[in-house]
């Protein structure tokens, strides 16, 4: 960057589909990488312990401002998800976003993403991105990390709770590294999205040989390889999807993108990895216990255990010690491990930063100027 001029790129949704935001092997590959950062301890993110998950903005049930956005069960809320990644990627960014079930009605997602990339040093802008697509995709690819250390080689049954957009991102970080996968289970709570669902799947994967829609967790659990929980759900585990260990196939992984539950006697003899421990640990300082319930993410699950002495701390395993070979993942093809995904925003920066640089190479995108000079310098 030629300083003090400082321009920088924008990158519509479009831009972002011709810099490969959908390339999910590459994806899989650069999330791979930011676990091993994570495990390491090369990132910082928000809050006074460098792990917050993000600072969000939430509504108030009543108001005596006509204005004031409210509270209405309806996901509406902002969040700021600022991140440090180091390794090879080397980016400051933050993400933020706009959240609002209702804007379905309208025709929009529920979430409106955008991401900033930034120089280090400098804190300049390097690239404001368009992050509906790059989100969906870096939060599939981690359980597709996870598939390739955790789930049995052998693994041809896999089934995805929640057919929306982490359904399919998620079901096509698991089809990149498991190979053999041949039957797909899905379910849902709609027969139109269902449907949809199945059309999607015979059109993206056509070698596989049976695709089916199921009414209960137990027929979508039962002799499956791989369970993708990535459904949508709210702070009630009442309502989340229910797990009972006696559904679950000897081997299987059991993945929880978003809410499930099983019962924490049950669950202690699977063997419980994370994406990164740090999380989960600032999570039982911003949601004091129960943490679960509070947050919806199974692996705030396991540190209420860890609270009540049913494991042990070192029972929680950080998939980037699996990586590394500090600590053993799969030992057995009898193992049933449940790996709880997080998200992160040191995944929206890691993986913008290699949409960025594919865009400056092919030529993509806007460039915008902040300034010619700073008027206050």
């Amino acid at each position: 960057m030629d300083y003090p001029r400082i321009d920088f790129l924008y990158l519509s949704e479009e831009d972002m589909i011709k810099a490969g935001v959908k390339d999910m092997p590459n994806c899989i590959d650069t999330m791979e990488e930011v676990v091993k950062c994570l495990s390491v301890g090369d990132y910082v993110m928000g809050g006074e312990n460098h792990n917050s998950h993000g600072s969000q903005v939430s509504f108030p049930k009543e108001s005596p401002f006509p204005n004031m956005p409210l509270d209405e069960g309806d996901d509406r809320r902002f969040m700021a998800m600022p991140a440090y990644i180091g390794g090879s990627i080397d980016l400051m960014g933050m993400k933020w976003y706009g959240s609002n079930t209702a804007n379905r009605q309208k025709g929009l997602p529920r979430s409106i993403l955008t991401l900033m990339l930034n120089d280090k040093d400098t804190g300049a802008p390097l690239a404001l991105m368009s992050a509906n697509l790059l989100s969906a995709y870096r939060t599939g690819a981690i359980p597709g990390v996870g598939a390739k250390y955790l789930a049995r080689k052998d693994a041809k049954v896999c089934g995805i709770c929640g057919p929306g957009v982490m359904g399919k991102t998620s079901l096509a970080a698991i089809m990149a590294v498991c190979k053999d996968i041949g039957e797909i289970k899905v379910k849902g709570r709609g027969r139109a999205s269902l449907d949809k669902f199945v059309e999607y799947v015979k059109a993206e994967y056509p070698d596989v040989k049976k695709v089916e829609a199921v009414d209960t967790v137990e027929e979508l659990v039962r002799d499956t390889d791989v369970i993708s929980f990535a459904n949508s759900g709210n702070t009630d585990p009442s309502t989340y999807p229910f797990v009972k260990k006696e559904w679950v196939k000897p081997g299987a992984l059991i993945i929880g993108l978003s809410c499930f539950d099983m019962d924490s006697d049950e669950m202690k003899d699977c063997k419980l990895v994370v994406d990164n421990t740090m999380l989960y640990e600032a999570w039982a300082e911003e949601f004091p216990y129960p943490s679960f319930g509070a947050n919806n993410i199974i692996g705030s699950k396991f540190t209420d255990m860890i609270h009540d002495g049913i494991i042990d701390k070192d029972e929680m395993i950080d998939l980037g010690d699996i990586i590394y070979g500090k600590r053993k993942g799969r030992e057995s093809d009898e193992d049933i491990i449940v790996f709880s995904v997080g998200g992160m925003p040191v995944e929206d920066v890691a993986w913008g930063k290699k949409c960025y640089e594919k865009a400056i190479k092919l030529g993509i995108g806007t460039t915008l100027n902040l300034w010619e000079k700073p008027n206050l310098a």
